[in-house]
């Protein structure tokens, strides 16, 4: 028999610039919808920590190095960053304001209140897509998850990061030797591909078990020093 515990509760719906996000609670778990689309939820999180991780260990041993980290979500990959001294600079791009609200003074405060006081973190309100073809500033290791992955992306604008200008943007934001990160829902062979074309080294696919379903992924490239 179905009891309220089963049935999700909104907590805050807002219309965004790219519409409708809603933050609900289902049982124990947080959840974020975007038009009507899951997103994610705070039930795992292994795959979005060894995102961050998998980026660290492709980079060589620079002190501190600098990691861009792509979308914000439940912030899994931020707090696994913050919790990790060898991080320098921690930079999240994040274009719904929601999101970043639903951090700051919401629900999900309770997974990144620490990482948000720390100071080597800043959160910056921007499309991503953007950022990267616009911005100066350069890291060691780009940690993207905005999308279910290069194949499946919440936004048809998103679909502009993964092509060879979108990858290219990557490659001039990374150091030399930097290491691009993406996680994904499913493997992607074009997306390796593209990578390979616009000049990235050390390619490949890794699988990350999940609690439910089929792994996950990463994909990872070096940028060439």
């Amino acid at each position: 028999m179905s009891t309220s515990y089963d049935i999700p509760v909104v907590l805050d719906r807002r219309e965004g610039p790219w519409g409708e996000v809603v933050l609900r609670r289902h049982g124990t778990l947080l959840q974020i919808i975007a038009n009507g689309c899951f997103l994610m939820d705070t039930s795992d999180g292994r795959s979005e920590r060894r995102l961050v991780d998998a980026a660290l260990e492709a980079l060589d041993d620079r002190p501190a190095p600098r990691v861009l980290i792509g979308g914000l979500g439940v912030g899994f990959s931020l707090a696994h960053a913050a919790a990790n001294s060898r991080w320098g600079r921690i930079t999240v791009v994040e274009r719904e304001p929601a999101v970043i609200d639903w951090h700051h003074t919401g629900p999900l405060s309770e997974l990144t209140g620490e990482a948000l006081t720390d100071p080597r973190t800043e959160i910056l309100e921007a499309d991503l897509v953007e950022y990267v073809h616009e911005t100066c500033d350069t890291y060691d290791a780009l940690c993207l998850d905005i999308d279910n992955g290069p194949d499946w992306t919440v936004t048809e604008d998103n679909g502009g990061l993964y092509d060879l200008r979108g990858l290219a943007s990557c490659a001039r934001v990374l150091t030399p030797g930097g290491v691009l990160a993406v996680w994904s829902a499913q493997p992607s062979l074009e997306f390796e591909q593209t990578l390979r074309n616009v000049g990235f080294r050390q390619v490949r696919t890794e699988e990350i078990p999940v609690a439910r379903g089929v792994p996950d992924v990463v994909h990872i490239g070096v940028r060439a020093g």
